[in-house]
């Protein structure tokens, strides 16, 4: 395509000399795995996001998984989750050995309903995970709400929202852990796999840490239950070092590629997403019911664009049979019938922007 829905070549260009060094650095040390890399990650990226803790992962599902079990969630524990975001926390609770309870998403953000999670609570209830979708903050502050009146706690899903904001606090600050992913797509994206967990509760984070390590809490020793082999590595650790101070600049970046959609497809009747600092723009996604006649003149014209997502979690082929409760899903069924991903990246030029904004206005 002439212009792709992202371009992580174009991305990392300019960082070449720093990525060069964090690499360099990492092999003349020797070190590869929670070395000295990673804890001075954990200790900045903490910072960054406004908390005490944060513990590297390998990945965005396994940092879901580890915090589900950090918990207590376990066999007969229902978790309430949204099923419109790719399958990443039912994954999760699955492998955690409980049960996901699907919650329908707001018509305009398309994350969790505080009404629709209310309506769907139950004494089975054991934990809420909320995730922010496309890089727009979900309405944490009411969900928790809801979930601390039962006493359950709230898990954000910030693998699409680093440095997403709202009244001051970045995403993952606000609920019991957030979970994030370093997938090279991501807003901070490393060069491979990789994830976090940060927490403000000190217990937490250290049963986090326990469980990313065999349950160790002394090398050798495993004494908590559940735990793997999930670490994030030097080499990753060292990229994300490189990355973290340009992320602000990028995620601005987003914003104002975003708002200059808004601008240009304003009156098209397409549902368009917000420009809010509480959106970093991870994916720009519009809906519309004629979704595919402009994917397609989007195609013809070399403009890159995707679904994210296609088929909602309690319809996928993997769950068949599975006795779910909560899936009657209206808005999340609409949505995966609607939902189209335009390009959106730092590096867009406003040429391209504007090219892009012109295709989907006359296919509109």
């Amino acid at each position: 395509m002439r212009i792709p829905i992202n371009d992580l070549k174009r991305h990392h260009e300019p960082l070449a000399s720093e990525l060069a060094a964090a690499v360099n650095r990492v092999v003349s040390r020797g070190w590869y795995i929670l070395g000295p890399e990673v804890e001075a990650f954990e200790t900045e990226f903490a910072r960054y996001c406004g908390v005490p803790h944060s513990i590297g992962v390998a990945n965005g599902t396994d940092a879901l998984e580890l915090a589900l079990r950090a918990v207590a969630i376990g066999p007969g524990s229902e978790v309430a989750t949204v099923a419109n975001a790719g399958m990443y926390s039912t994954t999760a609770i699955l492998r955690a050995g409980a049960m996901p309870v699907y919650v329908d998403v707001d018509e305009r953000s398309m994350t969790m309903s505080p009404a629709a999670l209310r309506s769907v609570m139950s004494a089975d209830t054991a934990a809420v995970i909320a995730t922010h979708l496309y890089g727009q903050m979900a309405e944490v502050e009411a969900l928790r709400d809801i979930a601390e009146r039962e006493n359950i706690p709230v898990i954000e899903d910030c693998a699409q929202a680093h440095g997403a904001e709202r009244a001051g606090r970045k995403s993952g600050s606000r609920g019991t852990l957030g979970c994030f992913s370093f997938y090279p797509t991501k807003n901070l994206g490393a060069l491979g796999d990789g994830g976090a967990i940060v927490t403000a509760d000190a217990s937490l984070a250290a049963k986090v840490r326990a469980l990313r390590q065999y349950g160790w809490t002394a090398k050798y020793r495993s004494t908590v239950a559940g735990g793997r082999n999930s670490r994030l590595d030097e080499m990753q650790a060292a990229v994300l070092r490189a990355k973290l101070p340009h992320l602000d600049g990028w995620n601005e970046r987003r914003r104002e590629i975003a708002r200059m959609y808004g601008e240009a497809l304003a009156g098209s009747g397409l549902t368009l997403p917000s420009g809010d600092r509480d959106y970093v723009a991870h994916l720009y996604v519009i809906r519309s019911a004629q979704r595919e006649r402009i994917r397609n003149a989007l195609a013809a014209a070399g403009i890159g664009t995707d679904v994210h997502y296609p088929v909602p979690d309690h319809w996928q082929d993997s769950v068949r049979g599975v006795a779910f409760r909560g899936t009657d899903l209206p808005v999340t069924e609409a949505c995966a019938g609607e939902v189209l991903t335009l390009p959106c990246f730092p590096e867009m030029t406003d040429g391209e922007v504007a090219e892009v904004a012109r295709a989907v206005a006359e296919a509109a």
